[in-house]
């Protein structure tokens, strides 16, 4: 319902969220001439790292205060072996309400659907999805197929865990990947039961734009599920052939983020 803002529900003032150390990595560019911050929220396994190899420089040299957050118990965010969506959901409102503005908010992977819940209680001034995993058990039927070593554990309480290939494109070195790959962590056991259960978002506190971006290449979200995810939002994927699910870790991982920038110079957020 557009203009609603449920910041305190019943189960919020009777189950409030444990407070947490959050980690906040940032780059500010050099003037500050009042353009919206970027809130960068990294899916599961991910910390904000993620962001601060590439994108959050790449972003506050166009003009962007830029910030990413470690959901808790990823990163450097303190740990939270009971953590679930809502958890994840208020880390993300928490550091967004710290920001100097209102911020655009961008989730990646998991952390899209992380997003998707927070806009039910920040008034975002736009949400970018960067190959959005917004969970179901269709999303176990895919990885089931593509990476069942990786998958299986998962489904028993263990990690869920992906290979290079489906991480990176062939572009990114070998080397790289698995440096990438070695940084990796994991979200709780109860938030991956959450994803397969796909938790429907409520609607977003007023009607922010949202664009979907991935690529056709990905081989952890189809391309059929970045239609649905754009369709929901009325509108179409921004696609990116040959890159992997890691957009912003992988070897083009330029071309994303300037779409993403170009985007909202149009959209009039900036």
């Amino acid at each position: 319902m557009s203009g609603r803002l449920d910041i305190m529900r019943f189960r919020d003032w009777a189950r409030p969220v444990p407070p947490v150390r959050r980690e906040i990595l940032s780059a500010l560019p050099q003037t500050d001439d009042g353009r919206p911050p970027l809130l960068f929220v990294p899916g599961f396994g991910h910390g904000a790292w993620v962001f601060a190899e590439n994108w959050l420089g790449h972003a506050a040299g166009r003009g962007f205060p830029a910030y990413a957050v470690s959901l808790r118990g990823h990163g450097g965010s303190g740990s939270a072996p009971g953590a679930d969506l809502r958890a994840y959901a208020h880390d993300v409102v928490q550091a967004a309400a710290g920001l100097p503005r209102r911020a655009v908010l961008v989730g990646h992977g998991a952390g899209a659907l992380v997003v998707e819940h927070a806009l039910a209680r920040y008034p975002a001034r736009a949400a970018v999805l960067v190959a959005p995993v917004l969970g179901g058990w269709d999303t176990l039927g895919t990885a089931l197929r593509r990476n069942p070593g990786g998958t299986l554990p998962a489904v028993f309480g263990g990690a869920l865990r992906f290979d290079r290939r489906q991480r990176f494109s062939r572009e990114l070195p070998a080397e790289a990947a698995d440096a990438y790959l070695a940084r990796m962590g994991r979200a709780s056991r109860r938030a991956q039961w959450q994803l397969l259960d796909r938790p429907a978002a409520q609607p977003p506190v007023g009607e922010p734009p949202v664009l979907v971006v991935g690529s056709p290449d990905d081989r952890i979200v189809p391309p059929a599920a970045l239609a649905r995810a754009a369709r929901r939002h009325a509108s179409a994927p921004l696609l990116f052939p040959g890159m992997g699910h890691d957009l912003m870790l992988d070897a083009g991982w330029y071309e994303p983020i300037e779409a993403v920038l170009d985007w909202l110079d149009k959209e009039g957020t900036a």
